[in-house]
């Protein structure tokens, strides 16, 4: 198969997330030709190991030509961008991943939220506007990663702005591949610092605790309720609860550290999901960790 993988900070040339974006372009390309497949890639200069790079000045035009000459197209981009940028894909070939619909509710933090509660599932206390007094994480409404995200006792939210009560916890998240049915692949710990601000430093792949059954199931509901497909990413704050934070419909930074754990290729998982059946479980051996100030080796 001829299968496109779009990753923004690569394809646009954002040197901000470029190191991310990279490494998670890189592992999912070397997966892919793992696969047998022929890989291309839009790109605004930066080059990775495998498939055939196609040099551009506009990611979106891009997508929307190579998408028409490939088999199979898969978007990695911020949740803002995510659901024009696979509304594209969708329209001339065959999405590995979560359809526009369901990024779309994903990248809306708020209605996000407000659905995960109607679907009982724990979410922190949000609120939408006007006025806070508490401990709370202020985040944009829309928005990827740790950006603008800090704590904030007391103050009025600005436009664009959500607040959510802070839940002392541990930082986790949940990686899976739906398909006809759901497979998770693995817990993850995510090094948060937290301070003034809320940053996102690497991650623990696999993470094993007591209450991993309870995590996954919170994880597996969260995707199932959201309409997500292909690679999804749950994170959650496990604190008396698996409170659910943020939904990924896209492939994660953790992807990284899971491609090398799994028995697996993350590439194979993720064309099962979209047209064939998943297993019913994978394999893991060892443990990876990784730092963001790492990830240019990867």
């Amino acid at each position: 198969m001829r299968i496109l993988v779009a990753e923004y900070a690569v394809g646009s040339g954002i040197p901000e997330f470029m190191l991310e974006g990279k490494a998670m372009l890189g592992t999912l390309a070397r997966s892919f030709v793992s696969c047998g497949h022929e890989v291309f890639y839009p790109t605004g200069g930066m080059r990775v190991d495998a498939g055939e790079a196609i040099i551009t000045e506009n990611f979106e035009k891009s997508i929307a030509e190579l998408s028409k000459k490939s088999d199979a197209g898969l978007v990695i981009a911020p949740d803002e961008f995510l659901s024009d940028l696979t509304t594209i894909v969708e329209e001339n070939t065959a999405n590995l991943g979560c359809p526009q619909d369901s990024i779309r509710l994903c990248a809306d933090k708020l209605e996000c939220t407000r659905a995960l509660l109607r679907g009982k599932i724990p979410v922190p206390e949000t609120i939408g506007k006007g006025k806070y007094d508490g401990d709370y994480v202020i985040k944009p409404r829309y928005g990827c990663a740790s950006e603008g995200i800090h704590k904030s006792k007391s103050g009025t939210l600005r436009e664009g702005f959500i607040a959510t009560r802070f839940i002392p916890g541990e930082h986790l998240s949940v990686s899976l591949v739906t398909g006809k049915t759901q497979l998770p692949l693995t817990v993850n710990r995510q090094l948060i610092e937290i301070n003034e601000k809320i940053s996102y430093k690497g991650g623990v792949v696999p993470y094993f605790c007591e209450r991993n059954r309870e995590i996954i199931e919170t994880a597996k509901k969260t995707a199932k309720l959201l309409g997500c497909r292909g690679y999804a990413g749950v994170d959650i704050v496990l604190g008396d609860k698996p409170y659910v934070v943020d939904v990924n419909p896209r492939p994660t930074t953790s992807i990284i550290g899971i491609s090398r754990v799994l028995g697996t290729e993350i590439a194979d998982l993720i064309l099962r999901s979209k047209f064939g059946e998943l297993p019913e479980k994978v394999e893991v051996n060892g443990s990876f960790i990784f730092t963001k100030e790492e990830l240019l080796r990867f």
